[in-house]
């Protein structure tokens, strides 16, 4: 068994985190993420769907959404309606080639629906079929290089997409103007 003094400290691999998620955001295109916000605001309803930890931080998101009492749906439920006309599906996948999440914005798309993706690839599958693209600069999960992301896999993307997406409800927020204690009571009650 290695010593704990021979693995690197947890204090170092914090400071990689934040000094690699601190440049993902100083690579992050403002008109890009402005236009996230105007999808939101323009829509009927907000679906989301993606895979692994991404998908985990879009139903993050969602549940954010809600407490602004916009109508949001996350994607494979039981309880989510068919998307449609005037509905936004916000999907992300690192690389912009997850099957499951191309399927999604193809259906969406033909349904009349408008589809956000956040992805690594601004010339990805996904990229092409999305009406607005937020590139988060970040490795893919099968790049081991080392190049973009010394954390493991697409750890980058995720945290860095779960940051976007917490910055996207703060300025949701904000422009709304409804106080803290009015969002309150849309908190969940039956956890």
């Amino acid at each position: 068994m290695t010593e704990s003094s021979d693995l690197p400290s947890v204090t170092a691999s914090l400071r990689l985190i934040r000094d690699e998620l601190a440049g993902a955001a100083d690579g992050l295109q403002g008109d890009q993420l402005g236009a996230l916000v105007t999808e939101i605001q323009q829509a009927r309803r907000v679906f989301v769907t993606g895979g692994g930890r991404s998908g985990l931080a879009l139903r993050m998101h969602a549940m954010r959404l809600m407490h602004l009492g916009l109508t949001v749906h996350v994607v494979g439920e039981t309880t989510t309606p068919a998307i449609d006309s005037g509905d936004l599906l916000i999907v992300a996948s690192g690389s912009g080639t997850t099957a499951a999440a191309v399927a999604a914005a193809e259906t969406s798309v033909s349904e009349g629906a408008r589809v956000t993706a956040l992805t690594t690839d601004g010339e990805s599958t996904l990229a092409s079929i999305a009406h607005a693209v937020v590139v988060i600069p970040a490795a893919q999960k099968t790049d081991h290089s080392g190049a973009a992301s010394h954390q493991y896999s697409g750890s980058l993307f995720e945290q860095a997409l779960l940051l976007v997406l917490d910055a996207v409800f703060h300025t949701l927020w904000q422009s709304d103007g409804t106080p803290a204690e009015e969002l309150w009571p849309r908190h969940a009650n039956l956890e």
